[in-house]
């Protein structure tokens, strides 16, 4: 039998050689004959690293810093371990031994700066990456870490200038042109983005998400080269569970509800994993009142907070108290002023890292725990992965699953999740009556206007889409010209959400046989005077396979049909799903085919099309679309069905909620 010495000296040659399965094996022999053998640990510590089997690096290191506390590498291992469990204030507390015991190791401090990242103290994180790029000028990661605290602190000139600076050190570092990609698209330079993540994909093809990430930015500019062949590569990525496309971006080009879920579980094994796996143990709620919060990034002037501002100032708040957890900032806009006047306590967690946000959520003891973001926008699932209240909600923000096994329940209408759709969700699924779509009736929608305000012809019929530019594919710019061919004298009003767009837009309608100026498109502008421009045109046109949504509600609200084709998946179900809550299931159609006929046989027709406006215009205010007080009693009462299965200690299950206008509870 070998002695620890020889042992230890055979695993020694096999890590050299790279084999470590090799390698580990011999260290662990040394340790089972030597426990406290240093080395050993130390070492056996880094194949396990190297193999990202980090939870069993854990002890071996924990061992090993306990036995030699002068070691700034074992210290230095050990805070990388702990960040990569997620143990962030953990990990810089290693970092920070290590640097007190050799404070000139550059990888130290600038690893140390992303832990800073992950706790969202940028400032500090800055003041690290500057003096690991001291030590070591070179350090092209340092360049990068800091170009994303300048990123997240919202300073993306600077972000960029970084970045560059990064990529003149190392042009083939794919992270430098990963986050650059990141910067350009919040500039909303999307062509710049899209050929830095596409540039990213090229030099790592397994950095995850790149290739979808790119993919999106061209569908922003409406670049649809080489689109179907991306489409295929991509769904098949998925279909292999690869990290390819993220979720988001994925939901304006996915047919499939199978594909969007393997898609959001891929995502949320990466970048959001369970934390804490268990709900805390039920409680009855002391004075009868549920304790509900709204976790959102968007609490401004912003498409989530148009719709939900409504529902939360006509919650009952004899029965509940009322929490915002703000991750985004206070836009001082009247919606921000409404949504604060609703709430109990309005408590700002923007600054705050996952595991201090928890903190602040668990203090307040929320029973129900709403995710308005999903996926989207300033986002913070990462603190639902703590399990931070019993009940926890994904609602509004993000049409679909979020593949996460702490969300336990997602709120829909049969239309948008149909019962055999339900396999296709992680959540369970809660049905609303009528649409799951909150909506405010108190919108203003601004003065009168007149066509010449916004460059459309004096007469002629005015088709628009408001929709946001990714959600038009090849197939519905070709459903559009045969619209406009057929209805001579029109033009379709299209949202400009940049000039490569619209160029791009332009390019493609005349190589479909239309006119150039048959396209007009319509600046950004500010929410009441956008709703009134709606009444200067005749009939929407809706998207697929992405709807229209907080758009068709615009649409509606201020009086202008929705024309829409139901799709095969969440987000190519709301049109259909508000339009059926405004009695106007006229309007949805089932086909290609069908959709570009009723838009012809509409603009053909003055007297028909004048009809579906005056039904429209009659039902507003009648109809459930817009009946906020009405929406919200069925939202409070899928909250208390949630909680009721909790107290009894029930798993959750699919609920449906009665409609409260029939059963005559509602006054």
């Amino acid at each position: 039998m070998n002695s620890p010495d020889r042992t230890f000296q055979e695993a020694l040659a096999a890590l050299n050689a790279r084999n470590l399965p090799a390698a580990e094996r011999l260290f662990r022999d040394v340790l089972q004959g030597e426990p406290q053998h240093v080395p050993a640990l130390n070492l056996l510590t880094a194949v396990l690293m190297a193999a990202e089997r980090f939870g069993e690096a854990e002890p071996f290191i924990e061992r090993a810093v306990r036995l030699n506390q002068g070691s700034d590498v074992s210290f230095y291992n050990y805070g990388l371990i702990a960040k990569r469990l997620h143990k962030p204030d953990q990990a810089l507390a290693h970092f920070d031994r290590a640097l007190r015991l050799n404070g000139a190791v550059p990888d130290t401090w600038n690893n140390r700066g992303t832990v800073l990242n992950d706790l969202r103290r940028y400032e500090a994180a800055i003041a690290d990456f500057d003096r690991a790029i001291a030590l070591n000028p070179a350090l092209v990661p340092a360049f990068c870490n800091k170009a994303k605290s300048l990123d997240r602190l919202g300073r993306f000139d600077e972000a960029l200038a970084v970045y560059d600076r990064a990529l003149a050190l190392g042009p083939n570092f794919a992270e430098a042109w990963f986050g650059r990609g990141h910067v350009c698209n919040r500039l909303l330079r999307y062509d710049d983005a899209a050929d830095a993540y596409s540039k990213a994909a090229q030099l790592d093809p397994r950095l995850p998400f790149a290739r979808g990430l790119a993919l999106h930015q061209k569908m922003l500019c409406c670049d649809w080269s080489g689109l179907a062949a991306e489409v295929d590569g991509i769904a098949q990525d998925i279909s292999a569970r690869k990290p390819s496309a993220d979720p988001f971006g994925w939901q304006g080009l996915a047919t499939s509800e199978a594909s969007l879920q393997f898609c959001a579980r891929i995502y949320n094994e990466h970048k959001h994993p369970p934390v804490k796996a268990e709900p805390a143990a039920p409680r009855e709620r002391a004075g009868g009142k549920l304790r509900v919060g709204y976790l959102s990034g968007e609490f401004r002037d912003q498409a989530t907070s148009q719709l939900i501002v409504g529902t939360l100032e006509c919650h009952d708040r004899s029965r509940f108290a009322v929490y915002g957890f703000d991750n985004g900032w206070d836009d001082r806009s009247p919606i921000r002023r409404r949504i604060d006047g609703a709430l109990d306590e309005m408590v700002p967690i923007a600054g705050l890292g996952d595991a201090a946000a928890a903190e602040a959520i668990v203090a307040r003891q929320i029973d129900i725990l709403v995710n308005l973001n999903g996926y989207f926008g300033e986002q913070r699932t990462g603190v639902f992965a703590r399990r931070v209240a019993p009940i926890q909600v994904n609602y509004l923000g993000f049409p679909g699953t979020l593949g996460a096994p702490y969300m336990d329940y997602i709120v829909a209408d049969r239309g948008v999740i149909p019962p055999g759709s339900r396999g296709h969700y992680d959540e369970k699924v809660v049905y609303l009556p009528h649409t799951y779509q909150a909506n405010d009736r108190q919108r203003p929608a601004g003065g009168d206007c007149v066509r010449a305000d916004y460059g459309l012809p004096e007469r002629g019929f005015v088709f628009c889409c408001f929709n946001n530019n990714y959600k038009i594919m090849p197939a519905q710019l070709d459903a559009w010209a045969a619209i406009l061919k057929a209805a001579g004298d029109s033009v379709l009003w299209l949202l400009q959400d940049n000039a490569v767009a619209a160029s791009n837009l332009r390019r493609e309608a005349q190589a479909r046989g239309l006119e150039a100026n048959r396209l007009i498109f319509a600046e950004r502008i500010a929410s009441s005077a956008h709703l009134a421009r709606h009444r200067l045109a005749d009939l929407f046109l809706d998207t697929l396979p992405y709807n229209a949504h907080t758009t068709a509600s615009d649409a509606l609200w201020a009086g202008l049909p929705v024309l829409t084709q139901v799709g095969t998946t969440f987000p190519g179900r709301v049109a259909a799903s508000l339009l059926n809550a405004a009695g106007l299931p006229e309007l949805i159609t089932a086909t290609a085919e069908d959709y570009v006929r009723t838009a012809i046989d509409l603009a053909a027709d003055p007297a028909r099309l004048a009809a579906v406006k005056d039904k429209l215009q009659r039902n507003r205010l009648t109809a459930p679309l817009f009946d906020t007080a009405l929406f919200t009693r069925h939202l409070e009462d899928a909250y208390w069905q949630m909680h009721r299965r909790y107290l009894a200690g029930l798993a959750p299950d699919h609920l449906e909620v009665a409609d409260l206008s029939e059963t005559g509870e509602l006054s």
